[in-house]
């Protein structure tokens, strides 16, 4: 029964999407192309694997290899974190200096990129077509006509 109450609700939603995109959803940012949101930039870099993700890349192969049937991710992430979880902390070490040298590779990547982006890549477009905007009210407000009736 939840769920067919559920599905309810989203067609209502879904109707409520549909009407309020005629009133201009594109300018809302609802198209990524046109004006792609600064937390989902493509340039930006990607956070870098922590220890335990390095060590995961390498226990899925050797795991693939062990079981090549297995289809189950969880079952994966379950083996290697109990793999993870019985390693020495000197068996964990080499991933951890791998995940320390992409964690340095990250930070200078990410200096790079913050300085791009500070030196106007792109930041200049949303702030002409703000100002534009303003010009139209500002014209409108300037054309009211109200004073002309005080004369009268």
């Amino acid at each position: 029964a939840m769920k067919g109450a559920k599905s309810k609700a989203a067609e209502s939603k879904k109707a409520d999407a549909k009407l309020s995109v005629k009133r201009g959803a594109a300018a809302a940012g609802k198209n990524p192309a046109k004006k792609a949101k600064p937390t989902k930039d493509p340039n930006k870099p990607k956070r870098p694997a922590s220890a335990f993700f390095v060590f995961m890349e390498e226990f899925r192969k050797t795991y693939k290899e062990k079981h090549p049937n297995n289809k189950s991710v969880a079952a994966v992430g379950k083996a290697g974190g109990d793999k993870w979880k019985s390693l020495s902390d000197a068996e964990k070490a080499p991933y951890i200096a791998k995940a320390d040298k992409r964690k340095t590779d990250y930070e200078k990547e990410l200096q790079a990129y913050n300085k791009k982006l500070s030196e106007g890549a792109g930041d200049e477009e949303s702030d002409k077509s703000k100002s534009e905007v303003n010009d139209e009210d500002e014209d409108e407000a300037e054309g009211s006509g109200e004073d002309d009736e005080d004369e009268d």
